[in-house]
């Protein structure tokens, strides 16, 4: 089965047994989400649902790219995501579960919606710095920062004249000289 934008499994009605979806994740998915980090890619998952008599057992295996801002220069960058994550899924009418890997559906529940988890995977798979590799940050950019920044410097430097120190350095200091 293939879908490109409903991420919805309707598993009323399927006998125990293993299905297969396949989904394609594009910016009008990521669009949904405000997450300046996470704007637009292209993100191919496959999902195994392992139907049993009162569970859901979901595989998702994924692999793809995201669009990013650069950390260093602010321009766009590609990151390439991939995983592989498992979701279980049971019936009950408790409210919660106990175990945070396990999510808890209502015995009447006849279909799920998993974008947020295929969301969430992609989130969590993206690596903590997005940098561009060396040479291939935006110059004008960097050029634009690094001036930014020592302009701050020296308007720190006039404000607190010269040789003195901040006070909050000055008190961290003494804190790690005892």
């Amino acid at each position: 089965m293939t879908s490109e934008n409903s991420t919805i499994v309707q598993f009323s009605g399927l006998k125990p047994g293993r299905y297969e979806y396949d989904y394609v994740l594009d910016k009008t998915f990521f669009e949904g989400y405000e997450n300046e980090e996470l704007r637009d890619g292209k993100v191919i998952f496959k999902v195994i649902l392992e139907r049993r008599e009162r569970m859901l057992l979901f595989t998702f295996t994924f692999e793809g790219s995201v669009k990013s801002v650069c950390d260093r220069c602010l321009g766009d960058i590609e990151v390439p995501v991939s995983g592989e994550e498992m979701l279980c899924v049971k019936f009950s009418d408790t409210e919660t579960s106990e175990d945070e890997d396990v999510v808890l559906l209502p015995e009447g529940a006849y279909q799920i919606d998993l974008a947020q988890w295929m969301y969430e995977y992609v989130a969590v798979s993206m690596p903590m710095q997005h940098v561009h590799p060396e040479g291939q940050c935006d110059e004008e950019m960097l050029q634009y920062i690094t001036e930014a920044h020592e302009e701050d410097d020296e308007t720190e430097v006039r404000e607190l004249g010269e040789g003195e120190t901040d006070p909050r350095w000055a008190a961290l200091k003494n804190l790690l000289d005892k």
